[in-house]
This record gives C-alpha cells, sequence and structure tokens, in this order.
C-alpha cells in the first residue's frame, strides 16, 4: 500500500526532525500516519528497515532533484550549475541528505551501518527495505554518470566522455564541499565558473 508508506515515512521524518531516531517509538509513528503498528511492521519490519526506507528516500529525493536540474534549460555549464545548487541546497535543508551525501552521520539520526536482517515476510516493501544503502561514493559516481549523459554532446569520443566524467564529478565534490565548508563570498556560480573556467573572469 504505497499511500500508507508513504504516510508513514513522513511521519517518521516529522518525529526525527523533533527528537533523535533513537526516542523515536513506531507505535507512535504508526499513529501519526493514521495506521495501524502491524501495517508499520508489515512495510519495513521494524525499526530498522524504516530508517533504511527513511534514508533511501532521502537520498532517492536529492537524485531526482539533480536529475531535474541536469535535465532543465541551458547549456551544459547551466545544468551542471543548477545540479550543484541544488545539491549543496538540499543537503543544507535536510541533514539526512547532508549524512548520505557526505558520510557524516550525528546520533540524532537513524545509523546506516547497521547490517539489514533478512525479512520474514518476503513483502517487496519489505525486500526494498531489506536491501543495502548507498554509500556517498556510489551516490557520486551515479550523478556523475547521469550528468555525463545529460550534457555530453552528441558523436563524443570515449576519451571526451571520460574528460567529462571527471569534470562533473569535480563539479559535485565542489558542491559537497561547500556543505560542509559553505563559501564565505563567491556563491556556487561563481565557484562552478572558475573550476569550468579557470583564468576567466566569473
Amino acid at each position: 500500500m504505497p499511500a500508507a508508506r508513504e504516510s508513514l515515512l513522513d511521519a517518521a521524518r516529522s518525529a526525527l526532525a523533533r527528537r533523535p531516531w533513537s526516542a523515536v517509538r513506531m507505535v507512535d509513528v504508526a499513529a501519526a500516519a493514521g495506521v495501524s503498528r502491524q501495517t508499520l511492521y508489515n512495510e519495513f519490519g521494524g525499526k530498522d528497515g524504516l530508517a533504511r526506507a527513511l534514508v533511501r528516500r532521502a537520498a532517492d529525493g536529492w537524485l531526482a532533484g539533480a536529475e531535474r536540474a541536469l535535465d532543465g534549460p541551458g547549456d551544459p555549464v547551466r545544468r551542471l550549475t543548477a545540479a550543484a545548487e541544488w545539491t549543496a541546497s538540499a543537503a543544507r535543508g535536510d541533514p539526512l541528505v547532508k549524512a548520505v551525501l557526505t558520510g557524516c552521520w550525528s546520533e540524532r539520526l537513524p545509523s546506516p551501518a547497521r547490517p539489514a536482517a533478512p525479512s520474514c515476510g518476503g513483502l517487496p516493501a519489505q525486500r526494498a527495505a531489506d536491501g543495502a544503502l548507498p554509500s556517498p561514493a556510489a551516490l557520486l559516481a551515479t550523478v556523475r554518470d547521469r550528468a555525463v549523459a545529460a550534457v555530453c554532446a552528441p558523436g563524443a569520443t570515449e576519451a571526451d566522455r571520460a574528460e567529462l566524467a571527471g569534470v562533473c564529478e569535480l563539479v559535485f565534490r565542489l558542491a559537497l564541499s561547500c556543505v560542509t565548508a559553505p563559501p564565505q563570498e563567491r556563491g556556487m556560480a561563481a565557484l562552478v565558473h572558475v573550476l569550468l573556467h579557470p583564468g576567466r573572469p566569473g
């Protein structure tokens, strides 16, 4: 039941905004979502499954926003800049997104390091919740590859694509550095411009 699943994730996210994950109770999440506790367990298998689904949704939401920026209007530099700005903004606005992208987890957040226990129910939602969580390196590789696909010129050679992949990775690494150490003077667009056009005034 997708509607119940999304309601449960929304309720868990709201609870996490008010208290540490260790203090979030399954019964409260179920009540806030307007479903039974059994429904919550059927969907996620337990609190660890709910945590993994919450983390995965944060990662998926960030990636979807990056893809929208990459597919948006403008030349490749503008679209890469928009994706970098989205990355920094999303991470600053959501501690889960920041943790997913940087690997820096506070004690308030669900721990992604717990191994997934096989679910007993075999429901698709449970199996998804039991799956491995994406690492920051894997997410960076995913968005880099999608950026290359979005902005690469038709007919580009393999060497061109390899060089572009390096540039795209640097752009997203720059965005992540701005999350952990926000720039004091220049905005993201100016920093990306300097990265892509060294020696040329922004």
